[in-house]
């Protein structure tokens, strides 16, 4: 139950564990798979950039960047708070948003960025069907990819190519003719930055008939997305993804993971049903976002009810460990595996492990008896410690100390 509750939501606390105990699997399973209530995301106003009038002076621009990086920050913020309450449906938007990797750092607008975390939530769960229909008219992935410069004049193949590469259906699965044909089937499409909408500019738009993914015909938007969840390389290579993040990297994707066909929440039931999932237990290193999220969950912390700053102090231990909301570093997502296991990294999970023991006194108070190593495996629902990390905890007397060495250490960092 530890096990299935670590890879489906965010951290769980002891009490959980034990409530899940007592339901029983399938209850459990059948409760973090239920659909998510509606999200109302933080209300950050206009983009402030948009709103520029012709002919703004540089300083009136430079202020509306300066307010354009403070919205980020607070949308940010509260999607920290908002993973951390969110339970196993916000894990599986935080997965999505690695997968269909998008950076604020191009787009520059958390009012796009947050609609995008919106598509991902009404649709992540479902059949991936109408997500692929709903992700290509997504404007901050149009933007990102720069499918604004995709033209009948002049086609622009990058949201086409990562679109099939890295979205749907994998390298090998598609040819550069393919690419080049799915990028006219996508020309025209524009953002309008003052509305936050996409829309088809006609004149813009390559409507002549090609051939794509084996078919000869016109393709408008939906027809490509409907091409490419049909693909018979598409539900084994979002299997496999799936199975990579919330199972093991390691461990062969199972067969009957696949055989669920391409809903999501199917595929997830299927995979923790596989006989194979138990045995990926220790297998998987937590991104920092997971690691962070997860310990404010189990020492009682509410990220949204921190003072600013705290929150601002979370966030820069996040940029420290490399891993910040809204950030990826290339279409490609965040890394994954041993590449956060650095001794860079050990030395900055300590780091937050201090300021985040400095923040949960309550959870401090519970690792001053006799049995505080105990009590700290079942603080932070570990299931047991090395003879190793166990001989390094047992002599350390000062509660604060020993919460942060919890956290730090490679039973907490791998799970």
């Amino acid at each position: 139950m530890s096990h299935l509750l670590r890879r489906l939501t965010f951290g769980p606390t002891a009490a959980e564990v034990d409530a899940a105990t007592r339901a029983g699997f399938d209850a459990t399973l059948a409760s973090l798979l239920r659909p998510a209530a509606a999200v109302t995301a933080v209300d950050l106003g206009a983009d402030p950039v948009a709103k520029l009038a012709t002919g703004a002076t540089r300083e009136q621009r430079q202020e509306a960047r300066k307010q354009q990086r403070d919205q980020v920050a607070t949308a940010v913020r509260w999607w920290l708070g908002r993973l951390a309450d969110g339970g196993a449906a916000e894990k599986l938007t935080f997965f999505w948003h690695g997968h269909w990797a998008t950076s604020v750092r191009k787009v520059r607008s958390a009012q796009l960025m947050l609609g995008q975390q919106a598509t991902l939530r009404r649709y992540g769960a479902g059949d991936t069907g109408p997500l692929v229909r709903a992700m290509l008219r997504d404007p901050a992935l149009i933007i990102w990819l720069d499918g604004q410069k995709n033209t009948r004049k002049a086609p622009n193949e990058n949201l086409a190519r990562e679109v099939m590469e890295l979205f749907t259906l994998g390298l090998g699965a598609y040819s550069e003719a393919d690419v080049k044909a799915a990028a006219r089937v996508l020309t025209g499409w524009q953002v309008d930055r003052a509305t936050g909408a996409a829309r088809l500019a006609a004149k813009r738009h390559d409507d002549r008939p090609v051939t794509l993914l084996g078919r000869t015909g016109t393709f408008d938007l939906d027809s490509y997305a409907d091409a490419l969840v049909r693909n018979p390389a598409h539900v084994p290579f979002l299997a496999g993804r799936l199975w990579s993040r919330y199972a093991s990297d390691t461990v062969p994707v199972p067969s009957s993971v696949a055989a669920a066909g391409r809903n999501t929440t199917a595929l997830i039931a299927a995979m923790c049903r596989a006989p194979e999932f138990p045995v990926t237990a220790g297998t998987l290193v937590k991104q920092p976002v997971e690691w962070l999220v997860g310990a404010t969950r189990q020492l009682g912390l509410r990220i949204g009810a921190l003072e600013t700053a705290q929150q601002q102090r979370l966030v820069g231990a996040l940029r420290a460990l490399g891993q910040v909301p809204l950030s990826p570093p290339s279409v490609g997502g965040w890394p994954a595996g041993t590449a956060w296991l650095t001794t860079s990294s050990a030395m900055a999970r300590l780091k937050a492990g201090q300021q985040l023991a400095a923040l949960a006194p309550a959870a401090v108070e519970r690792l001053t008896g006799a049995d505080r190593v105990e009590a700290l495996a079942s603080l932070l629902v570990v299931d047991a410690w090395t003879d190793r990390t166990r001989a390094a905890l047992s002599g350390v007397k000062d509660p604060r100390r020993l919460l942060a060495l919890g956290l730090a250490s490679p039973e907490y960092a791998v799970h």
